[in-house]
């Protein structure tokens, strides 16, 4: 029983060293299903959500746009590439280090520092939900490219870009995203969807 109770706490003390932490997605997307068995990297890994937002009719549904990144030291380097392009600048430490923890940011670039700021600690994620939330990608502000330029310039070619939207999302708004990263020459990423067996 001894080398048994050796060999268990062992494993144990391996699988909770190895084991990777799953971040906090405040922004709820239900994937459609496909039969690829596709796995997305876990390391490098810039992902897009778009959430779908019901409408008045099958025209008035509409989609908000965020982003993650895998670990806070890309977010971090994805900020530094922004303020050094001058899309978003003037943050302060304590905005930063906001920055770097978020689970899932969006909005638009000027709104950014209010999201950030002190007074919004604990209810960022709630603010995800307002209806001002969401990163512009349509032709007249495309902010999406923006920010998918600075991730690539922070994160170098190694980066795979993965889109993970709802099920009911019309494609008109999947089609903005993928516009958005052609215009910038991105034109290799992963869809994430839920596997479902052949037969479905």
């Amino acid at each position: 029983m001894t080398p048994m109770s050796d060999v268990m706490v062992l494993l144990l003390t391996f699988f909770m060293l190895t084991a990777t932490f799953v971040k906090e997605e405040p922004i709820q997307v239900q994937t459609p299903g496909s039969v690829s068995e596709i796995k997305i990297p876990e390391k490098n890994l810039l992902t897009i959500f778009v959430q779908s937002v019901a409408g008045v009719g099958e025209e008035g549904a509409t989609g908000k746009v965020f982003m993650t990144m895998d670990n806070e030291s890309n977010l971090s380097a994805l900020l530094d590439k922004m303020e050094e392009s001058g899309a978003l600048s003037g943050l302060t430490p304590e905005q930063k280090r906001a920055f770097a923890a978020a689970p899932t940011f969006g909005f638009p670039l000027n709104q950014m520092k209010t999201w950030l700021s002190p007074e919004n600690e604990g209810k960022r994620s709630e603010l995800l939900h307002l209806e001002s939330a969401g990163i512009p990608c349509d032709s007249t502000n495309d902010e999406l490219k923006v920010w998918v330029q600075a991730a690539r310039d922070a994160c170098g070619s190694d980066m795979r870009i993965a889109i993970k939207a709802d099920a009911t999302t019309p494609y008109a708004i999947i089609k903005k995203v993928m516009d958005s990263l052609r215009s910038i020459h991105e034109n290799r990423y992963n869809l994430i969807t839920n596997l479902k067996g052949a037969d479905d």
